[in-house]
Formats: C-alpha cells, sequence, structure tokens
C-alpha cells in the first residue's frame, strides 16, 4: 500500500485497503492466541509460590480462550460470500391459510422493514397487492445496504400457529407465508439486450378520488428468452418505475444463473419459494406458546411479540453461525 505506483492508483489502493481490513481481523486473532500461548508456557515455568496460583489461573483461561479462538480462526478461513454486501430484492407471498396466511404475510413484511430501519438500510416498495380480507398477498421489496448476508437466510416458507379473530371456539389454526431472498444484480452482472425486452405500461391501481393514477406510469417488463415477467407501479414517475422493474428483472435473471451453476457444481439446493405447503417451512412461530422454532439450527425463541417487531439479531446470528459450521464441514476445516 505504501509503494508510489499504488497510492496513484485509487482503484487498486481501494481494493488493498479493502483487503488489508478484512486481514486485520485474522492478526488480532494470531496476536491474541500468541499471547494465550505465552500465559500458559509462563504457568508451566513459574516456580515462586506466591506467582504459582494466579499464573495457574491466567493460563486456565488462557486455554479457554485459546479453544475459543482456534474456532473464530477456522470459522474466519471459510470463504465468504461475495454477495453478503449486496442491497436485497425481498419477496414475500401468503400461502396456505385464506386470509390468516394473507395477514401472516404482511406481519412478515413488517418485521423485516422494522430489522433493515434498525440497521438504518434504505427500503423501497416496488410492488404490493392487498387481500381483500387484510393483509397482503404479495409484496416485493428493494432494500438498499449491505443486506444479503443477513436477509439469504429468511428464504423459505414460513408457517404460523395461532388463534385467529374469527375463531370463536379457541382452536390453533396453522397458515403459511414464502419469502424470496435475491442479491439485487447489476448491470455489469447480467447482459440485457433492448430487442429481448416487452415493455407495457398500465395506470396504477389506487383508491379512487385525487389519488388514482391518471396517467400510464406504472410498468410492466417481459423478458421473452426467459419468459420472466416483473412489473413496478409504486412511483409517479414512469421512468423511476421502470428502473426498479429493470433492477428486478436483473436480480430475477441473475439469481436463476447463480443457481443453474450451483446445479452444475454440484450444489443443489432447495428453491426458495417451494409449493407454499405448510409442511415446507424453515421456521415457526407459535403465538400460544410464545415461540419461534427455526427447524434448520433446531432452536427456539422466545418473546414472539418483539419478533415480530424486528428484533431478529438473534435468529440470524444462530443461522449464521449454523451456515459456517456448514461450510466447514464442507470443506473438512476440523
Amino acid at each position: 500500500m505504501q509503494d508510489p505506483d499504488v497510492l496513484t492508483d485509487s482503484k487498486r489502493m481501494s481494493q488493498l485497503a479493502k483487503r488489508y481490513k478484512e486481514l486485520e481481523k485474522l492478526v488480532l486473532f494470531l496476536r491474541e492466541y500468541d499471547r494465550c500461548e505465552a500465559a500458559i508456557a509462563f504457568a508451566a515455568e513459574v516456580t515462586e509460590a506466591d506467582l504459582k496460583q494466579l499464573a495457574n489461573e491466567e493460563a486456565a483461561q488462557a486455554v479457554t480462550r485459546r479453544e475459543e479462538l482456534l474456532g473464530e480462526m477456522r470459522a474466519f478461513l471459510v470463504p465468504k460470500d461475495p454477495q453478503d454486501e449486496r442491497n436485497v430484492i425481498l419477496e414475500v407471498r401468503a400461502g396456505t391459510g385464506g386470509e390468516e396466511a394473507a395477514l401472516f404475510a404482511a406481519e412478515l413484511l413488517r418485521m423485516y422493514l422494522r430489522y433493515a430501519e434498525q440497521k438504518k438500510w434504505k427500503t423501497e416498495l416496488v410492488s404490493k397487492t392487498d387481500a381483500e380480507g387484510g393483509g397482503i398477498k404479495e409484496a416485493v421489496v428493494r432494500i438498499d445496504g449491505p443486506a444479503f448476508g443477513d436477509f439469504k437466510f429468511e428464504s423459505g416458507v414460513h408457517r404460523v400457529q395461532r388463534i385467529p379473530e374469527t375463531e370463536k371456539k379457541g382452536r390453533v389454526h396453522t397458515s403459511a407465508a414464502t419469502v424470496a431472498v435475491l442479491p439485487e444484480a447489476q448491470e455489469v452482472d447480467i447482459e440485457i439486450r433492448p430487442q429481448d425486452l416487452k415493455i407495457d405500461t398500465f395506470r396504477s391501481g389506487g383508491a379512487g378520488g385525487q389519488n388514482v393514477n391518471k396517467v400510464e406510469s406504472a410498468i410492466r417488463i417481459t423478458h421473452i428468452p426467459t419468459n420472466t415477467v416483473v412489473a413496478c407501479q409504486t412511483e409517479r414517475s414512469q421512468q423511476r418505475n421502470r428502473e426498479i422493474a429493470m433492477s428486478l428483472l436483473r436480480s430475477r435473471i441473475y439469481e436463476a444463473q447463480r443457481e443453474k451453476r450451483a446445479k452444475e457444481r454440484g450444489e443443489m439446493r432447495a428453491g426458495q419459494i417451494g409449493s407454499g405447503d405448510r409442511s415446507e417451512k424453515i421456521r415457526t412461530y407459535n403465538f400460544p406458546q410464545d415461540r419461534v422454532t427455526d427447524h434448520r439450527v433446531n432452536r427456539n425463541f422466545s418473546n414472539l411479540p418483539s419478533i415480530m417487531e424486528g428484533q431478529i439479531g438473534d435468529i440470524l446470528d444462530a443461522l449464521k453461525t449454523w451456515h459456517v459450521e456448514q461450510q466447514m464441514l464442507r470443506l473438512g476445516v476440523s
């Protein structure tokens, strides 16, 4: 980084500074590990009675910390997902369960928006279809921030167990909503030829009166080769709706290509959305028992009201740890 040629190359300097910051954490691990080794060695060599007890206590702490550091360094050496720093396209859809599923889908969407707000990430509604009895049929949101590393674990079917307000006999009903999380693709990631696009405009929906959009500002884009269709009608500007729709289109095509490459490498995994059936679950929200169970890590989390207000950090941390452990097993790191 002190090389004169590097100092005059801002792009190269930025790359090296980023790598330096990444490696700095490993250096700190190694320095602390050396301090633990020194404390253990000192305890073995010291003979003075007044120092021996203190040295042994510090050595015992050092042994425990040394093992923790080994685990942290192994996890650090697992390759990072280059997608983790990307913006996110988040899609939430009501699954099995009728009105209750639509209400739960809306609550999940609010949970994610509150979490993004806590992280100070900007959110932008791409599209939303309301359900007649309340809640949403589906919604798509763009999250502007290094969010994919957190949200990627939310893809799948989320099951809810609770007594609906309309249930007169007090029976617990089970419903489901599905979540898909896509890393936002950039123009450099995906080449989309203008001749491969069919672009339609239409009037945005509204409740009537002054809020009805009287011009065709809503955009629907079809990518003909893949038959991928996206739409955006949340902005008054047709140009802005087009930009958002193109971002969503790139992200969906990009994710499809990532899935294809993963399968070719023998890393097949279940699709993010599945069928939306109650049995295809990654997480269960049990309101009567105030419990959230994530079935991948096989752990329960309490204080459901707080979780639904966006306090999902503990769940995400557990999933990140689980993911690293899975990666270490796959790579044979012990």
